[in-house]
């Protein structure tokens, strides 16, 4: 049996689990609009963090959670009479080496069953967000992600999925929103640097994970847009020992270009080797998805070093210059509480600065009673918000108003930003 029709099935298994999570929920407690209503006068409120804290997005998931804590360390872990507790879980499990749909959908499970809770700031890989956001939303819960990026969490159109996005939301209601660009930005973006780099022909790889054919599909659809030639399409098999095979039919259709779209548990790294090696002259594109260390670091499984010169990376995460001074502050901040450098951090330190702010508004600073349904309403009607990240908006779909992706290269093992695009 092929391990890409198992992923499918792994894919597909999330997303019932997370629906039917939801219908139980449904079923068997208080519906979400007496929920959503219920009052909190006084006390302790949890807000729920869920990450990947294993495998090899462990650093991100480490570097967002350290945002959130000092995002939440900044109020002081209180607004007015209210006491606000941050409760960490990591989505991640040993076996499955990054987030897992059975322990993610554990997570949403619980922090629904809270009531206490308040808010949940995930997940960060959009398929987990698909998993925990049906569940969430039946308990009309506000969910903020930090770096979920697929475009079908939050809205329809050519780069979602049949019956995106209104499956994730089983009680109409939205309750879903993120401070990060979404992948119609990245691709716009990818297919602009393809364009300055002479891209005549582009192959597109994929893996069997939610976020890889989602970013590869939304690339599609900016690539056509364009009129940039797409000359193949395709998946590759996740758990396959050797990629040479790929890699030859690949170089038969002779690409100047190749975009690889794959979680690097998906063997991202050694997929890039083999077609580096079968087409020599073809120049590499990374979605944001592997791009983490795992990913160029020879020593950790990453790609050959010898190959860096052809990499080019998209990632959320910008320069230090290009975000605004309260962006820069918190970097150096973050550095000297950590000792190492903010990458992602700033995501998840906006992600809760923004649940807290939601939770301030919807409280009167904490003066008055709360609902999660006033939450929601003071976080759907954010607007012209001065933050870490530059000034933005959040609109009706849960979409953030940022637009900029940046650009890395590949040094020496390292990823190393060169600029920012707007998509």
């Amino acid at each position: 049996m092929s391990a890409a029709p198992a992923g499918r099935r792994v894919r597909a298994a999330a997303l019932v689990i997370g629906l039917l999570a939801a219908a139980l929920l449904l079923g068997g407690c208080v519906g979400s609009t007496s929920r959503g209503k219920r009052r909190f006068a006084t006390g302790r409120l949890v807000v729920y963090s869920s990450l990947p804290l294993l495998g090899p997005t462990r650093a991100v998931g480490e570097s967002v959670l350290e945002g959130e804590q000092m995002a939440l360390a900044a109020d002081g872990g209180r607004i007015g009479r209210f006491q606000i507790r941050l409760r960490s879980l990591d989505d991640a499990t040993r076996a499955s080496r990054g987030w897992d749909p059975g322990q993610t959908n554990q997570n949403a499970t619980l922090a629904a069953q809270d009531a206490r809770t308040i808010g949940y700031v995930g997940d960060l890989n959009s398929g987990a967000s698909a998993v925990s956001l049906p569940i969430l939303n039946r308990a009309h819960i506000p969910q903020i992600s930090p770096l979920s990026t697929a475009v079908g969490l939050t809205r329809g159109g050519p780069e979602a999925s049949p019956g995106e996005p209104e499956k994730y939301y089983p009680s109409i209601a939205r309750t879903f929103a993120r401070v990060v660009p979404d992948d119609a930005v990245q691709s716009a973006v990818q297919v602009a640097l393809q364009k300055q780099a002479g891209c005549h022909r582009v192959y597109v790889l994929y893996d069997d994970d939610f976020d890889g054919r989602d970013a590869a599909d939304s690339f599609q659809v900016a690539a056509k847009r364009a009129g940039l030639d797409v000359v193949g399409f395709d998946q590759f098999d996740s758990g396959a020992r050797d990629y040479r095979s790929l890699a030859t039919k690949l170089a038969k259709l002779r690409p100047d270009c190749v975009l690889v779209s794959a979680l690097v548990q998906d063997h991202a790294a050694a997929v890039t080797d083999a077609v580096a090696r079968a087409l020599p002259g073809a120049a590499l594109f990374v979605t944001s998805v592997a791009g983490v260390p795992a990913f160029v670091n020879p020593r950790l499984g990453g790609i050959a070093e010898r190959y860096d010169p052809r990499v080019t990376v998209t990632a959320p995460t910008l320069g230090p210059a290009d975000y605004p001074p309260a962006g820069r502050r918190f970097m150096t901040r973050f550095d000297h509480r950590y000792g190492h450098g903010a990458a992602e951090g700033i995501w998840g330190y906006e992600a809760m600065s923004l649940m807290l702010s939601a939770i301030r508004r919807a409280s009167d600073g904490g003066r008055r009673d709360i609902t999660r349904s006033g939450v929601l309403h003071a976080l759907f009607t954010t607007r012209a918000r001065h933050s870490v990240l530059g000034t933005y908006s959040v609109q009706r779909s849960g979409d953030s108003t940022l637009r900029r992706f940046g650009v890395y290269g590949v040094r020496g093992g390292r990823l190393e930003f060169m600029t920012a695009l707007r998509g």
